[in-house]
């Protein structure tokens, strides 16, 4: 049996409860699951804001109950067909109750804590009755309150849970109830009297960890919206990411710490029982979470950074305490009987002083009772005044195996130094779980993000790439990892790896790493390899941050990409035959890697090295809009244009820049334009425009003849054969002062190439050698465009943007 509990975001809506649904379906098809969800967003504070609003003023708290009444009657409307009518009265009978008790509260002029509990438990209890009804007809459900099972003492907002009766009441029911689904509310309970109580803000997960414990279920699963707990605060530090496993010590400490994904108590009750609990995403269901185990994998010393803000440090400091008993009792007393939490405590061994700290509104209260406290003292002037610091926080570094590492404390509080983060007071117990500093409350977004490179960010990354196609620029690129070898580890905390080579023969692995000395004899001594065969091994091999590298113009290895981003594996590619195939299929790769959090990367599709395809990221992720491109983006024909005359013959041309390795291997694809049209479709696509390569208009200046053959034997012979019509091409652009340059233009949504005539006046009739340029025209760059211009062809500036990408996979 599972346990499954959805937090106020998951149920906010008709469409979010949609996606609870469904995320039920799955999980009760084998097995019986208990559900319990929270008041739909924001509920219960708008119940809790209505209940004080009625003191003064009823008619704002019955227009807050209209409100929520129009919020629950829609989730109806879309979600219950069947018994809607049954449910609309049951529903406005509650809102009935409520709109009474408001009315009470405004009569008699007294808002108490049995009041409040009351008022708030109408959230879970409306969501679970609604929620219930929509599952039953999609599977079988059914509804129970939990204040029918769970017991707990008279403290209304906060109460104690009586386990044994409590338990008792959930095996019991749980025996006798057959459905598959049973969905409760949380947070809600009820003392012996039947009074409603609740089990404090946060209650739901620690009532979904009741049931849990109870029925011993096989795993806890918290489905909120994000996607595990995190290395730290994501929307403070935007690197962090989710911790797969964690140890109950540690979730323990990091939700005590601020981490607001899971609600402290929750670890107790699974953890008396050993049940593992598994945060997941209810918007992104597919992620693995983070798992709460007893034994989690190894992984870093450090698991998490948090922290909590809005603290102020209280400190009981005098000469009048060394060597006198009784001190740390009276203070901790004083608070105790105020209900004042104490969230960090530490004391000098002198016992000069003890400083602990409080949240920042107990501060003045604190401050008042202890003053009282110690008045003799303070007044014999044995110890100073309670001395208050506020606007602070309290950061903690997170990790159970901390204690094996020598040195953290050091480059914690080094790091801090190092970036002016003033520490206040310093905690750390002898298990070594928590290394805890009060900071100031200005710094703490400096101090997580200091620390969270400290721990995270600046090891070695491993990357391990597995490499298909070893021809010009596959060689090239192998050279210049094996050159960068020493400088990417020492410079950029980057090791990467060659694992697996192939060509359209044979592949090999090595696990440790290729030696790149000898990559051609260890290729040629390997295996027979299919396109398949090579995926299989690469999925097997199941390295950490794996990248496939295609250094290929086949389509069939283009065809393969999914099945690696579906892996995980990144990818990074030359090929233009992806990206320039059908819209829906070069949409649906960027999805994977989305989907999966594998790179797509492939700048060197548009001018090989040069910066083009990330500068027109940069443009649209930055908010401007590409309104027109004009671009030479073909090395080849510009090769071949700038060196072909009336003293040459076009076939020479053509074949000198094969050899130089500007043209793809069959050097028609780059003479027919399909290259370039290939380009500037990926350009336009980039720029946010849905284009296939059909709708891109192609002026050829090829002969028909030539465009029909099959091969390149064949190919060159037309060449020779047509000298006389390459030969007027090129006197009719010199007669008039041009240029001949092949130019692809995207403008108001539609494209073309096609060989034009360039006027000594225009940025293109300098273009030399096999150089590729482009123009981007965009709201910003209206007038004067942001142009790029350089090297665009070729095996060496080809090999370097392939591995440009793949550093970018390393910064990800």
């Amino acid at each position: 049996m599972k346990v499954l509990k959805f937090g106020g975001s998951s149920v906010a809506n008709s469409e979010n409860i949609q996606k609870v649904l469904a995320i039920v379906a799955k999980e009760s098809k084998n097995q019986k699951v208990a559900v319990v969800v929270s008041a739909f967003g924001k509920t219960t504070n708008n119940l809790l804001a209505g209940a004080n609003e009625a003191l003064n003023n009823i008619s704002v708290a019955k227009e807050i109950i209209e409100n929520l009444k129009e919020l629950h009657f829609n989730v109806i409307d879309d979600l219950v067909k069947k018994n809607k009518q049954e449910v609309s009265e049951e529903v406005t009978s509650l809102f009935n109750r409520l709109t009474s008790i408001y009315e009470g509260i405004f009569l008699l002029q007294e808002l108490s804590d049995k009041t409040l509990a009351k008022v708030s438990s109408f959230g879970e209890r409306l969501s679970s009755y609604i929620i219930a009804n929509a599952a039953k007809e999609l599977f079988d459900a059914n509804h129970k309150e939990s204040r029918d099972l769970i017991i707990t003492n008279n403290e209304y907002l906060n109460a104690q849970v009586n386990f044994k009766v409590t338990n008792k009441n959930i095996t019991s029911f749980f025996e006798e109830n057959k459905h598959q689904v049973i969905v409760l509310g949380g947070f809600i309970s009820s003392n012996v009297f039947e009074e409603t109580t609740t089990l404090g803000r946060g209650g739901s997960d620690f009532t979904a960890a009741i049931y849990a414990a109870a029925l011993e279920a096989n795993e806890l699963q918290i489905w909120t919206d994000v996607s595990g707990m995190y290395t730290a605060n994501p929307r403070v530090v935007k690197q962090a990411y989710p911790i797969s496993e964690i140890s109950y010590e540690e979730a323990m400490e990091l939700s005590h710490f601020g981490a607001k994904v899971l609600y402290p108590p929750t670890i107790q009750p699974a953890l008396r029982k050993e049940i593992a609990i598994r945060i997941k995403n209810t918007f992104e269901p597919e992620s693995a979470g983070t798992l709460i185990c007893k034994n989690p994998k190894n992984g870093n010393e450090v698991k998490g950074i948090s922290h909590i803000e809005d603290i102020s440090l209280i400190t009981l400091e005098g000469g009048g305490m060394v060597g006198i008993p009784g001190f740390s009792k009276r203070l901790f007393e004083t608070l105790s009987v105020a209900k004042i939490n104490v969230v960090f405590i530490t004391q000098a061994s002198s016992e000069h002083s003890i400083c602990v700290g409080v949240f920042e509104n107990d501060a003045a209260k604190a401050k008042e009772l202890l003053d009282e406290t110690f008045s003799i003292e303070i007044d014999k002037k044995k110890i100073k005044p309670i001395i208050v610091e506020s606007n602070l926080a309290i950061i903690a570094v997170v990790g159970e195996s901390m204690k094996n590492y020598q040195g953290l404390s050091g480059q914690m509080f080094s790091a801090l130094g190092r970036n002016n983060v003033n520490v206040r007071a310093i905690a750390q117990g002898s298990s070594e779980k928590n290394i805890s500093a009060v900071i100031n409350k200005y710094d703490a977004k400096k101090a997580l993000n200091t620390l969270h490179e400290q721990f995270f960010e600046e090891r070695t990354k491993q990357l391990n790439l597995f490499v298909t196609g070893v021809g010009n620029v596959g060689e090239r690129f192998l050279a210049q990892i094996h050159q960068q070898k020493k400088f990417l580890k020492e410079n950029l905390k980057l090791s990467i790896k060659v694992i697996g080579i192939a060509n359209s023969r044979k592949m090999a692995f090595d696990d440790n790493g290729i030696d790149l000395d000898n990559w051609k004899d260890a290729l040629e001594n390997g295996e027979p390899t299919t396109l398949d065969s090579f995926h299989k091994k690469v999925k097997e091999s199941n390295h950490i941050n794996s990248v496939f590298i295609d250094n290929t113009a086949n389509q069939q290895v283009s065809e393969i990409y999914e099945k690696y981003l579906r892996d995980s594996i990144s990818v990074v590619t030359c090929n233009k035959i992806a990206c320039a195939s059908s819209f829906d299929n070069y949409k649906n790769l960027k999805h994977l890697s989305r989907k999966y959090n594998a790179s797509f990367l492939f700048e060197t599709n548009v001018g090989a090295g040069l910066p083009i395809i990330d500068t027109l990221k940069n443009l649209v992720n930055s908010g401007d809009r590409v309104n027109k491109i004009q671009a030479v983006l073909s090395g080849s024909l510009n090769f071949v244009f700038n060196n072909f005359n009336a003293d040459s013959t076009f076939h020479d041309v053509v074949a000198a820049a094969q050899k130089e390795g500007y043209t793809e291997p069959d050097p028609k694809i780059d003479l027919s334009g399909v290259d370039v049209a290939r380009k500037i479709l990926i350009l336009a696509r980039e720029s946010g425009y849905k284009m296939e390569l059909e709708d891109i208009a192609k002026n050829a200046f090829l002969p028909e003849k030539s465009l029909k053959t099959t091969n390149n034997n064949d190919f060159y012979a037309s060449l020779t054969k047509n000298e006389a019509h390459f030969q007027n091409i090129f006197k009719e652009a010199n007669d008039k002062d041009c240029r001949l340059k092949y130019v692809a233009e995207f403008a108001d949504g539609k494209a073309n190439v096609g060989l034009q005539h360039i006027p000594s006046d225009h940025p293109f009739y300098n273009l030399e050698g096999s150089d590729n340029i482009v123009l981007f025209f965009t709201d910003r760059y209206p007038e004067n465009p942001l142009i790029i211009k350089g090297a665009g062809a070729g095996a060496d500036v080809t090999a370097s943007g392939i591995f440009a990408d793949v550093i970018r996979i390393a910064n990800k």
